[in-house]
């Protein structure tokens, strides 16, 4: 099966792709394009998978970069590859250095593509609801502005999440986020019981609205979607012992 590959005419005309887990040499409860190393999946098999989506992109293994990733805000500003190890903890990378791409891992959290196409630089972020709310992704910005980049000529991309129909919180956790903003109220729906229904996608462009940068989702639900998508929360509802990962990457 060949791979399958989202992408954005926003952010042309850098390669970029936020890869489904079709064409990948996986199997089990990771079968197809499970790019994270960090699984329990056969490594061997992992780094067949991650040379797929290297060579898709036009680099060497070598050169498809990402970083160790905590849930965090902070920012690595890439200026040459292979990374040293052990690899740098934080969330997002940045860069302008040519023939490097800059990936991230997610399984329902939000894969985030940025670029400025006048300034020549990009971005890829890992945005889950910690991450989102200490501001990873205003800190991608920033880190891209610090590059050269123009805050009004960067555009950002949410790639496949899950969605708000499926991501069922519990009341601690509006209570998170009400507290940093009672503005926050807006991204839950009420479920069922004292449970609420959060909106991580519509969070994320929020946020990167905020920080002044156009933004979009492909409008993909990693939940809903098991033959195109990983998801975490589906893999502990089906008690699953563990779950793939897919890879979002972009390339100057």
């Amino acid at each position: 099966m060949t791979l399958e590959i989202i992408t954005s005419d926003s952010l042309a005309p850098f390669r970029h792709g936020f890869f489904t887990r079709r064409g990948g040499a996986s199997s089990g409860v990771f079968a197809g394009l499970n790019c994270g190393a960090g699984s329990s999946d056969q490594s061997e098999i992992v780094a067949i998978n991650r040379g797929r989506a290297a060579d898709a992109l036009g680099v060497g293994t070598d050169h498809l970069v990402g970083p160790h990733q905590v849930h965090s805000a902070d920012v690595v500003i890439v200026t040459d590859a292979p990374l040293p190890r052990p690899l740098p903890r934080a969330d997002a990378m940045v860069t302008r250095t040519l023939g490097v791409a800059l990936s991230v891992l997610t399984a329902d959290c939000q894969p985030v593509l940025l670029a400025d196409r006048n300034a020549g630089v990009v971005g890829a972020a890992h945005a889950g609801w910690r991450g989102a709310l200490d501001g990873v992704l205003d800190a991608t910005v920033d880190a891209m502005v610090g590059l050269g980049a123009a805050r009004a000529d960067i555009t950002a991309v949410i790639g496949p999440t899950i969605s708000q129909g499926a991501y069922e919180v519990g009341p601690e956790f509006i209570e998170t986020f009400v507290d940093a903003d009672p503005e926050n109220a807006r991204f839950f729906a009420n479920g069922s019981g004292d449970r609420y229904l959060f909106d991580l996608p519509g969070y994320g462009l929020h946020r990167l609205r905020e920080a002044g940068v156009t933004a979009e989702w492909t409008r993909h639900c990693t939940y809903s979607d098991a033959a195109r998508f990983y998801s975490y929360r589906r893999a502990t509802h089906a008690r699953e012992a563990d779950y793939g990962r897919l890879i979002a990457a972009i390339r100057l």
